[in-house]
């Protein structure tokens, strides 16, 4: 039996499936991902969103990539450039979910890796980002992929009674050529 195949495509050569995105996001959030919900999004939230962030990648604005195995989307991820003038050369790498049963076959990686090589084509300088301070898998893929952390907030970010850090990355395009 051949291993299922996993294709990553950018916005332009995907046809965008919002209950496929909602899915995945409100799977993860459901099992406590850190991705900037406390409960589950709601659908309309999710396409909502996902129309954003089209819109914004057709303007050169943003990159969106997905992730897709056997036919089926179980990642995504995106970043943002910054709107203000003097921040444009900057973008936000906003957001990488991949769905809990395709953990630790590289999809983040590989969409990671993408979203970085897409930013440093568009002419992004820095591309930022910031984790949760319990996120240690994915803090060490963007360490992995040459982010290096600037800062962090202890105890800044509030699930419930529990507190985490918010830690801050950064990847200098301009000095290490989007590794």
């Amino acid at each position: 039996m051949e291993p299922e195949t996993i294709t990553v495509l950018d916005h332009s050569e995907w046809t965008p499936d919002p209950e496929a995105v909602h899915r995945v996001l409100a799977d993860l959030v459901a099992g406590g991902a850190a991705l900037g919900w406390v409960d589950p999004p709601s659908a309309d939230e999710v396409a909502e969103l996902l129309d954003e962030v089209l819109s914004q990648a057709r303007a050169g604005d943003a990159a969106l990539r997905v992730a897709h195995l056997g036919g089926r989307l179980v990642g995504l991820g995106y970043w943002r450039r910054y709107a203000r003038p003097t921040h444009r050369p900057h973008a936000d790498l906003e957001k990488v979910a991949v769905d809990a049963a395709a953990h630790g076959r590289g999809i983040g990686r590989t969409l990671t890796a993408a979203l970085v090589a897409d930013a440093a084509a568009a002419g992004i300088e820095v591309l930022t980002l910031d984790a949760r301070g319990d996120n240690t898998r994915a803090l060490a893929l963007y360490r992995s992929l040459g982010f290096t952390e600037y800062g962090r907030l202890p105890d800044f970010v509030a699930v419930g009674e529990r507190r985490f850090d918010k830690v801050f990355h950064m990847n200098d395009l301009r000095t290490r050529g989007g590794q």
